[in-house]
């Protein structure tokens, strides 16, 4: 058995079942699988048998969904992260939990190198890498796509096929797809133009809006400070709240996204995403924030919103500005707690309740009734503060005016 350990993130799918092969063909190398389980519904014990056929030494099996959701997504949610307003960062967020069981392995075995399956025009080769570097600097990283002379999927399953290596994709049902807990994406195919509709056998988690009940289904989500908590009323741990909602909001169509996206790497990329309980989660949690941040913070926390995404896409999960964010965003979470109702119907979703008991919302002030809570003469005072700067520009502006006239008429008198 060689010295040189790797320890491969290892999926099971096309590219990491040729990837064992090809590294002890290429690096002589003992290969160690990682497989970690983020939700993607997979039997693990095939996926480490088919590691185990295909040359791996060794295979560690990772439940990592519940430290996926609490503290990886949970984060993302409680600072309203969406990249390009759209993408719910799913497969972004579960890169950097992987890449961290995968060190832990690879120092436990004394491996002297990571490897990973992604290609060298995605943003999931920055997301490993860069996980790599935070955790564990001195393991060097072997990225076969980078590497290897094969140019396509096509080449892949030929290279699988010379090999007796079991495979799922063929030449005919291309789809890449990325499976985890919070959602399903789906790449190739009909997908690479974006002027091709995704076909109605892409989707798998959600139903078509079409063929969704005629009924419109209601559904209550529980927060505390920030955080799901139940659902219905029935409080539950991450892994079955986020499986019961991804049911139900699957059923009624809800969580379709078709985006084209600027990945990190500067290229455009299309992808059809579904995220159907993450989508009721992410609305709620929005609802209930009108009712309990202050305006300012609310506004600025927009901003907070947007680079927190960024972070996340661009894989600099580990990085003190991330770290940072999350402080501010705990403190701003401290009293989003509370229960909202959500209507569901045909893959839309609207909102029918929220409440809080630190709700900022006064119906005493809010409402058309006239009450002592608000002196409407209070205003009066306001608006003229407000106008300050208005009226100063004004009154220059007259003033430039008024002296143009002036010389105009002197001119003309001359």
């Amino acid at each position: 058995m060689p010295d040189n350990k790797v320890v491969l993130a290892y999926s099971g799918g096309l590219d990491t079942s040729i990837i064992i092969p090809w590294l002890i063909e290429n690096y002589g190398c003992e290969v160690i699988a990682m497989v970690a389980d983020v939700g993607q519904g997979e039997d693990m014990q095939a996926v480490a048998k088919k590691a185990i056929k295909t040359g791996a030494s060794k295979v560690v099996v990772e439940d990592l969904r519940e430290e996926f959701l609490r503290e990886y997504v949970y984060p993302c949610v409680k600072a309203g992260a969406v990249y390009e307003n759209k993408y719910l960062l799913g497969t972004s967020m579960a890169r950097p939990v992987i890449a961290k069981a995968q060190v832990k392995i690879a120092l436990q075995e004394g491996a002297t190198a990571v490897s990973h399956g992604c290609t060298g025009k995605g943003n999931d080769q920055v997301r490993f890498e860069h996980a790599y570097q935070a955790l564990a600097p001195h393991l060097k990283c072997i990225a076969p796509w980078r590497e290897w002379t094969l140019k396509s999927r096509e080449d892949c399953i030929e290279y699988a096929d010379q090999r007796n290596i079991p495979i799922t994709a063929s030449k005919t049902k291309i789809h890449s797809r990325d499976k985890n807990i919070w959602h399903l994406s789906h790449e190739g195919g009909e997908l690479e133009d974006p002027a091709n509709a995704p076909a109605d056998t892409t989707w798998q988690m959600t139903v078509s809006p079409k063929q969704a009940p005629d009924k419109e289904e209601a559904v209550e989500i529980g927060f505390e400070s920030g955080a799901p908590v139940s659902v219905n009323g029935e409080a539950l741990d991450p892994v079955a709240l986020v499986n019961t909602l991804n049911e139900i909001a699957g059923r009624n169509g809800v969580g379709r996204t078709d985006l084209v996206e600027n990945r990190f790497v500067g290229i455009k990329s299309r992808g059809a995403y579904e995220t159907p309980g993450g989508t009721l989660i992410m609305a709620a949690h929005h609802e209930l924030e009108t009712l309990c941040l202050d305006r300012e913070v609310a506004h600025f926390k927009q901003h907070i919103g947007l680079k927190y995404a960024e972070i996340v896409y661009f894989g600099l999960w580990f990085t003190p500005l991330r770290e940072a964010l999350d402080a501010f965003v705990a403190n701003t979470q401290k009293n989003v707690t509370g229960t909202v109702k959500l209507g569901l119907y045909k893959g839309n979703v609207t909102t029918l309740s929220r409440k809080s008991p630190y709700s900022l919302y006064r119906l005493d002030i809010a409402s058309f009734t006239m009450g002592d809570s608000y002196d409407q003469k209070d205003a009066e005072g306001f608006i003229r503060i407000l106008g300050l700067p208005a009226r100063s520009q004004a009154w220059l502006r007259q003033q430039m005016e008024g002296e143009a006239l002036k010389e105009a008429l002197s001119e003309s008198n001359d």
